[in-house]
């Protein structure tokens, strides 16, 4: 299965709404009325685009479409459109479909360094196994710290995960402080000259104080070693999480400052609406999607792909 394919069927929902209730509610010939783009809104909201997304989205259809005789596909057009410029957003990250890295956040000067966050249960630990495939097959060098310290089994799988690719991995005992894995994944890193670090954090909830507190001193950590790092600060977000995602986003983004977001099991029937909520909301941008459970499913971002899956 292809990666259009998988991204239809991992976006099943959302494109149930936006292609089915675009056909029922614009009828072909009709006059396009304020109501008919109010009750579009509505159903918007439910794929979990949020608020401002859908505003944003039927705003557009008004300016160009309201009041005039309704072409289907002129609408849906339009539709698609705005929701890939709301993808794509404002700053400079860049998607080249020919460099699989392009939209991290390098160091010029060295190693560059990701972290990489997330609540439990989201595919942090494979997601970060699946970057660091994607950075080998670069030709460029990984090395993984095994930051999830309260997890036996997370350090494990990550080992493992290290063991396949043929990359070093930096781990300390069970209950170690994270700071002081990231600390010494961070010297390892300096001292072998790799291209990449990638440091695991353990998986928390958004809302737990004091873990996150624990995240922001992982981040200070690491930047008094490498000044500037982490240059990128990835959360994990499961494409089934809803509008529980932008609160995810939001406290993350507190404590290490999110650059960029993996959309992980983009393999069953996510909605995904809450993607283009966070972009528009807090301007961080989706930059890998996770579309299957092998080592190479992981996809560079494509926003045109991306919003063609929803209409097919």
């Amino acid at each position: 299965m292809g990666l259009f394919d998988r991204l239809k069927r991992g976006l099943q929902k959302t494109k149930e709404v936006l292609r089915t209730d675009v056909r029922d509610l614009f009828k072909a010939g009709e006059i396009l009325d304020d109501q008919k783009i109010e009750e579009f809104e509505a159903r918007l909201i439910k794929t979990d685009m949020g608020v401002a997304s859908s505003s944003a989205i039927c705003e557009e259809v008004r300016k160009k479409h309201g009041g005039r005789t309704v072409i289907l596909e002129e609408i849906e057009e339009t539709v698609k459109e705005k929701i890939r410029t709301l993808l794509e957003g404002e700053g400079d990250t860049k998607w080249d479909l020919e460099d699989p890295l392009s939209p991290l956040n390098k160091n010029p000067d060295g190693v560059t360094v990701i972290l990489v966050a997330g609540v439990n249960g989201v595919g942090k630990t494979t997601s970060i196994a699946k970057l660091a495939n994607l950075i080998l097959k670069q030709n460029k060098t990984v090395l993984l710290a095994a930051g999830d310290t309260f997890r036996a089994a997370a350090v494990e799988q990550l080992t493992m995960w290290a063991n396949r690719l043929g990359c070093d991995i930096v781990t300390r005992p069970d209950g170690t402080d994270p700071a002081s894995v990231a600390y010494s994944g961070c010297e390892r890193a300096l001292e072998t000259g790799v291209d990449y670090l990638i440091i695991d954090t353990a998986g928390r909830l958004q809302t737990h104080t004091n873990l996150m507190e624990e995240l922001h001193k992982i981040k200070r950590v690491i930047s008094k070693k490498i000044p500037g790092a982490p240059h990128e600060s990835l959360l994990v977000l499961d494409a089934t999480t809803g509008q529980n995602g932008i609160s995810q986003a939001e406290n993350f983004t507190k404590a290490i400052e999110c650059t960029g977001l993996i959309l992980a099991k983009l393999d069953g029937t996510a909605r995904g609406g809450v993607t283009v909520a966070i972009r528009q909301k807090m301007g961080i941008p989706v930059k890998y999607v996770g579309v299957g459970e092998q080592i190479d499913d992981l996809e560079l971002f494509n926003s045109q792909g991306f919003v063609d899956a929803l209409f097919v």
